[in-house]
């Protein structure tokens, strides 16, 4: 079995060289390697939790810096981060309580246990925000007994308790990793229905003989509107192409292969068309924490058509898309430059990119934006895997499956951005 580095390495240049395609299979290739980390890293007696948390730390943010476009990759990262951070705080509430149990059965040792008041719910919950640093709670609770058994003087009792002890050091170990790792395990289950749960909400959203507008090439739409038309909804379909890659295409294609009325539309003829559609239906490549939506490049003008029109907006996009971060963060890369070659053929423009002429300089100079930005006063409604959402909610998603000492998983921002 190859060790994890070369595990994280292989990904690391799948990342580089975009050998992953989509946001759902990052995710989805991301949580798995993450899983594989934690199941081989050897945690000490005491600060599991933080041997975890600087091990997946160091992995993600490998995995950031190999791909700081694809957002999917840093928003998983930090979904396994906080899933170590509640794992741990449930497992030491729940070892508190079970010492508040056995202290409350024992009324032989009342007078013994004034000295070792019970921690009420203010201590625990401070006692758990502190588990990641030295001293951790885990060490505290391991010496709570101890401090019972110093008025026990047998010998052969100290050694059985000594005994209990490593063995209850090895099964918590155990416990935090075995939990963290099934709570994984849901994290990837989640990833693989996402579009499936989301589509099993089209039906709420689309009804008969309306008109809907998307652009470009998005398995989620696909799935949404194919799942409304399985449930007996009639309606009609535009779909922008999506230029320059002209995606909208392949999915007029497959809407057509599922039997549904499509009409494909050049990008320049949407504000012409949209006085004539019910809803705009798009995906997403990431959700920003204040609402905002990075999307393919063209949906900003869909936005701003269907603003002006009073056209509600909608984004379907999985929970994995959704971003804790906000789009002036210097750890966001919000867009990326894709090839020119996209756009014109190097051989007909090639005497326009002259580098010999005008002092060293081309006079002609191609950029290709692979996305735009959607602020949050354009978006009407965000469904996702958990349900239908309003921008101003993302902050309640994001305290749901975000831990705020994990915004920032690099150490320093990536030079060069």
């Amino acid at each position: 079995m190859p060790d994890t580095q070369t595990i994280v390495n292989d990904f690391v240049i799948k990342l580089k060289r975009r050998k992953v395609e989509g946001s759902q299979a990052t995710a989805k290739q991301t949580a798995e390697l993450l899983r594989s980390v934690i199941s081989q890293q050897r945690v000490p007696h005491t600060n599991q939790a933080g041997a975890l948390i600087e091990a997946v730390k160091a992995v993600g943010e490998q995995l950031i810096a190999a791909n700081p476009v694809e957002l999917a990759v840093g928003n998983i990262v930090r979904r396994v981060l906080h899933i170590i951070r509640e794992e741990n705080v449930s497992l030491a509430t729940n070892a508190i309580g079970r010492l508040n149990v056995s202290a409350g059965s024992d009324d032989e040792d009342d007078d013994e246990r004034g000295d070792f008041p019970v921690l009420s719910a203010a201590a625990v919950a401070a006692a758990s925000r502190s588990t990641l640093r030295p001293p951790s709670l885990h060490a505290l609770l391991e010496d709570m007994p101890d401090l019972g058994a110093a008025h026990h003087t047998s010998s052969s009792g100290g050694d059985s308790e000594g005994k209990s002890k490593s063995a209850d050091k090895s099964s918590r170990s155990r416990k935090l990793k075995h939990d963290v790792i099934e709570a994984v395990n849901e994290l990837i289950e989640d990833i693989d229905t996402c579009h499936e749960q989301i589509a099993e909400q089209a039906v709420e959203h689309i009804h008969h003989n309306e008109v809907i507008l998307t652009l470009g090439s998005s398995r989620t739409v696909m799935e949404f509107l194919c799942a409304a038309k399985e449930k007996q909804r009639s309606f009609r379909v535009f779909v922008a192409e999506g230029g320059p890659r002209y995606q909208g295409h392949s999915l007029a294609k497959e809407l057509v292969a599922r039997g549904l009325q499509t009409t494909v539309i050049t990008d320049s003829a949407v504000f012409a068309m949209i006085s004539r559609v019910n809803m705009v239906i798009v995906g997403a490549h990431a959700i920003m924490a204040n609402g905002g939506v990075v999307a393919p490049v063209g949906l900003n003008m869909v936005a701003l058509a269907a603003k002006k029109h009073a056209v509600p907006f909608v984004v379907v996009a999985g929970s994995l898309k959704l971003c804790p971060l906000y789009p002036h963060n210097p750890e966001v890369l919000l867009n990326d430059l894709r090839s020119p070659s996209e756009l014109l053929d190097f051989g007909e423009f090639s005497d326009c990119m002259d580098f010999g002429c005008a002092g060293g300089a081309p006079l002609l100079h191609v950029v290709n934006p692979a996305f735009d930005y959607v602020p949050p006063n354009l978006v009407s409604l965000f469904i996702t895997d958990t349900g239908g959402h309003p921008p101003s909610y993302m902050y309640r998603l994001i305290a749901d499956y975000y831990s705020a000492d994990d915004f920032v998983v690099q150490k320093r921002p990536a030079s060069g951005n």
